[in-house]
């Protein structure tokens, strides 16, 4: 068997899943079919809008299917009629396992963690959002139980102390390429020797991190139930999306769901705090609003925004 016998479906949303699959169809490997979510309206017109993954198989001519729900009748036998040999999920919904058990080779899975670390929704958030000083990726075979399957490879890169959430999605999504068509080439030449892909089971660890998804009121900055350095951290991870927020009160004015996109943590002894500057105290030491934006306005440093306002 060769990279253009092996029948691929691919399933995935995001940004974060369409390097994967261009790294597949550029690479000739044969991907068959694309499995994505449906069409969302958005924006202040609310026109359906596809998803990144969709774009692009539509860019290089690849079907793609959008099932309402997983289970679907209709959806299932459009899924078997592709025949597919192996399925790769990339920043998908959880599948049910009419779906995930149907290719003859299973469906392996890349998650940006280093499992067994980090199961859910929003591993890059919560990694950042710790403190971590590294994180990574993993790609491994789908189960029952969300993220616990047998891994296959995994990989690590470092954290950066300022470096934000943007930053690190970027380095995994590219290392996710590698690792997603690694895998592939394992199965494709443990299946030309008649063997099963060599597999590990997750480690039992005594403390698991969960990341689940991340919503509006989960983004508040709480200063008076953080350190200046978990302030630092809980910006960063959620810089630049979804934005950590606070209310903001400058001089008798009031701000209410200001994003803060970037903060640091100052010294000063007797020098006192400069005016130019936003200092905000913390449950220990004080942070530094650097990037903000108020609702309506453009982002910007925090020193045009106090030249802005009276």
């Amino acid at each position: 068997m060769t990279k253009k016998d092996l029948r691929i479906i691919y399933l995935g949303t995001p940004e974060f899943a369409v390097a994967s699959l261009q790294a597949l169809v550029e690479g000739g490997y044969n991907v068959v079919a694309v499995v994505t979510m449906p069409d969302k309206p958005a924006g202040r017109g609310h026109q359906l809008q596809f998803s990144d993954v969709k774009k692009y198989a539509l860019s290089v001519g690849l079907p793609v299917l959008q099932p309402e729900k997983l289970k679907d009748e209709a959806f299932i036998e459009e899924l078997r009629s592709y025949k597919a040999d192996l399925q790769i999920v990339v920043a998908f919904r959880m599948l049910p396992e009419v779906v995930w058990a149907m290719p003859r080779l299973g469906t392996f899975n890349l998650h940006a963690s280093l499992l067994p670390q980090y199961r859910g929704a929003a591993p890059i958030n919560w990694a950042v959002m710790n403190g971590d000083q590294e994180t990574g990726a993993t790609t491994f075979m789908l189960k029952h139980e969300i993220d616990t399957g047998n891994m296959i490879l995994q990989e690590r890169i470092p954290i950066g102390p300022n470096e934000n959430v943007g930053s690190v999605h970027d380095r995994l999504m590219a290392m996710g390429t590698t690792l997603v068509t690694r895998t592939v080439d394992m199965i494709i030449d443990c299946e030309n020797k008649g063997i099963a892909v060599p597999t590990t089971p997750q480690p039992d660890i005594a403390e698991l991190r969960p990341a689940p998804k991340i919503f509006k009121e989960d983004c508040e900055i709480k200063f008076d139930e953080k350190t200046a350095e978990e302030v630092h951290n809980f910006v960063r991870g959620l810089s630049p999306y979804p934005a950590a927020w606070c209310n903001l009160e400058i001089n008798g004015q009031r701000f209410e769901n200001v994003k803060i996109y970037s903060v640091d943590i100052p010294e000063y002894r007797d020098t006192g705090i400069p005016k130019n500057e936003i200092i905000i105290p913390c449950k220990e030491g004080a942070v530094r609003i650097l990037e903000l934006q108020v609702p309506g306005k453009k982002r910007m440093d925090a020193r045009s925004f106090l030249n802005g306002i009276h």
